[in-house]
């Protein structure tokens, strides 16, 4: 009998235990009591009346709030997922009355630091590196309030489902209840996940009573997703432009439904901030009196208005990636000289950290006097920005002040690829590392030409401009050139522009930049990857002088292993050296139709396709006549030039710009542009 009753005891005590109950279930009405069952992270914070707010009103923050212990999301049997229910009141206080910034996400994920996630966009959840990874292990419901073009937002008031990414598998704009998620109102959210149907069901009110239809509702099979053990809590960020937000009650269970808060017994939400404006004419009317105290103040108020950065009605229409310039000078440690990676005729590029994170960026100061072309510029910058490819540099964002634009990017730690084949690095590239490279580059340019929604055309495709990251993958970047097309488009006439040496003929005579002239660039690349050799060598022999024509004669000659770099020691895949070698040729065509599309050249590259087994005599290569030592001539080229359209200094059709070299990171490569 004792020993039954000491069993029965135990087992009370177990299941009365605060632990067992909380791993499963738990209700705050506020969280002034909560003690530490709430970990905070970044810039959250529980205040006095007991609200937790999860970002204030500062720039590009980032705010964590997680329940302190992992909760059982998976049963031991099958390794189902289970059902699991929340309810959770909010509320958005943006600093400017109808301009969001950014918004939040209820969260269940394998860990609560998540600490290599960025504000902005990325709602303190991810990066651009782990976007969409299925090792993210990350259920999201996000409550946003800005359209993000990259991910594809339906409006800049919208509720969202996402699974290991900010792209939503479903969505749904919060105007369908009649709410405003940035009204600074109290809005009470239910979010239902029921395994057995495999369905999720979010709920909006601004009342106390759960509402009988949810505003979204989508089939989901949260198993693949869900860890045996996983956190559950909020995530927020703000933008250049903020909100703050705010948590007043939460409750949450693994069985059942959760219990929907009651408002009236919730801390209140503060107030959205008042106007500045009369404040600040207030108290320089009182200043009047003290005249010199008025001066100072005036002095210090004009030199606030002339660093301070103005933000234009269009530049909100354009997407949220702009940064502030206070960011990017504290970044970049105030633009000094021992961060500079590089400059040339654009402007100068900087490698800076990004504050508030680890996140390393280089940061390209570009000068402009024209405003209208400066907003050009930008709606342009708006467009590549949206570009996602992992053999893409990206474009982070960028910044506006007067007539300086500056825009971050990726950093690439290893530079870029034109100093490891030129003989400027002591690291010597393997063939290995070389054929991965171009491969990578080749992807990248199927996506530009193809898969995205428009045509895109580089423009300035070269060895200078693959920059290559921490594993030594191959990343075009600098898109100053680019040019964007609805596909099936007819190309407008435009400026020759891109560098010499990878200009493709037809281009001096139609001025149309199309797929086939990146493909022609892309061929002298390849070839500069394999031999080590810049496309234009001007200290060579007169038949060296230019690798098109140098590699086609030893093609001719049956000895084409030749061109392939001294440096690799014979230390090569002797088939691989071959099909780029050959598809360098054929991509390098003088006649635009005999040139391979991007997905033909990857195909080949892949050992998908077999390349052509000849290639053209040279009459046919490129329609001209051959003259006795087998070199191409014709009207408008020179006999020693051959694949290059003829040029002498002070002609009035081009002009030459020469970029300094650039140290590792920088995406603003070394170029001779003409235009």
């Amino acid at each position: 009998m004792a020993k039954r009753l000491l069993l029965f005891l135990i087992l009370l005590l177990l299941l009365s235990s605060p632990k067992f109950c909380e791993a499963d279930e738990f209700i705050f009405h506020g969280f002034k009591s909560s003690g530490s069952r709430i970990s905070l992270n970044a810039v959250a914070e529980i205040e006095h009346n007991g609200i937790l707010k999860l970002t204030n009103d500062t720039p590009r923050l980032v705010g964590h709030a997680f329940y302190e212990s992992p909760i059982k999301f998976k049963n031991s049997t099958d390794a189902k997922a289970l059902s699991f229910s929340t309810a959770f009141v909010f509320a958005i206080v943006p600093e400017y009355e109808k301009l969001g910034g950014h918004g939040f996400a209820f969260t269940v994920s394998k860990s609560k630091e998540l600490s290599r996630a960025l504000p902005n966009q990325y709602l303190g959840l991810m990066n651009p590196s782990n976007l969409g990874n299925i090792s993210n292990h990350v259920f999201a419901v996000e409550f946003d309030t800005v359209k993000d073009f990259e991910f594809g937002d339906i409006n800049d008031n919208h509720i969202g489902i996402d699974i290991n990414s900010l792209v939503s598998n479903a969505s749904v704009s919060a105007s369908k209840e009649g709410i405003n998620l940035k009204s600074g109102m109290r809005i009470q959210a239910w979010i239902d996940y029921d395994s057995t149907r495999q369905e999720l069901n979010v709920t909006l009110s601004l009342s106390s009573s759960k509402p009988s239809v949810p505003i979204l509702s989508y089939p989901l099979d949260l198993t693949p997703i869900f860890m045996e053990y996983m956190y559950v809590g909020f995530s927020a960020s703000t933008g250049l432009l903020a909100s703050s937000h705010f948590i007043s009650g939460w409750s949450f269970t693994m069985y059942g439904q959760a219990k929907s808060l009651d408002l009236s017994l919730l801390p209140s939400i503060p107030g959205a901030k008042n106007n500045q404006v009369a404040l600040i004419l207030g108290t320089s009317l009182s200043a009047a009196a003290f005249m010199v105290l008025a001066i100072g103040l005036s002095l210090y108020i004009l030199k606030k208005i002339k660093n301070r950065d103005v933000i234009e009605s269009w530049e909100l229409d354009i997407g949220p990636h702009r940064f502030s310039y206070k960011e990017l000078k504290k970044a970049t440690r105030g633009f000094r000289d021992k961060e500079l990676l590089g400059f040339g005729g654009f402007g100068r590029v900087y490698k800076g950290t990004l504050p508030g994170s680890s996140n390393q960026v280089a940061v390209k100061q570009i000068n402009h006097e024209s405003k209208h072309g400066l907003r050009a510029f930008v709606s342009e910058i708006a467009s590549i920005g949206r570009l996602r490819h992992r053999n893409l540099v990206l474009l982070q964002g960028w910044c506006r002040r007067g007539g300086d634009l500056l825009l971050v990017y990726d950093f690439m730690p290893n530079g870029s690829l034109d100093k490891y084949i030129f003989g400027e690095s002591k690291i010597i590239l393997t063939w290995e590392q070389r054929f991965k490279i171009i491969k990578g580059v080749a992807s990248g340019l199927v996506y530009l030409h193809e898969e995205w929604e428009q045509t895109v055309i580089h423009r300035d495709i070269k060895a200078g401009n693959v920059l290559l990251d921490s594993e030594m993958n191959g990343r075009l970047g600098d898109f100053g050139f680019a040019k964007l097309y609805e596909h099936g488009a007819n190309p407008t006439t435009t400026k020759v522009v891109g560098t010499l040496g990878y200009l493709a003929p037809e281009l001096t005579k139609t001025g149309k930049p199309t797929t086939s002239s990146d493909v022609y660039a892309f061929g002298v690349l390849l070839l500069e990857v394999v031999c080590g050799r810049r496309p234009i060598e001007a200290k060579a022999m007169p038949e060296e002088l230019f690798l098109v024509d140098w590699v086609w004669d030893k093609w001719k000659q049956g000895s084409i292993l030749e061109v392939v770099d001294s440096r690799l020691q014979g230390k090569y895949d002797e088939t691989e050296a071959v099909v780029v070698i050959k598809l360098g040729l054929l991509c390098s065509n003088n006649a635009q139709a005999k040139r391979p599309s991007m997905r033909q050249a990857m195909r080949y590259l892949e050992g998908e396709m077999a390349l052509p087994q000849v290639l053209a005599a040279p009459s046919e290569f490129d329609g001209k006549k051959v003259d006795d030592n087998g070199r191409r001539s014709s009207p408008g080229f020179e006999d020693s030039v051959h694949s290059y359209p003829s040029y002498e200094k002070g002609s009035t059709w081009w002009s030459v710009e020469g970029d300094v070299d650039l140290e590792a990171g920088s995406p603003l490569s070394s170029s001779c542009r003409v235009e």
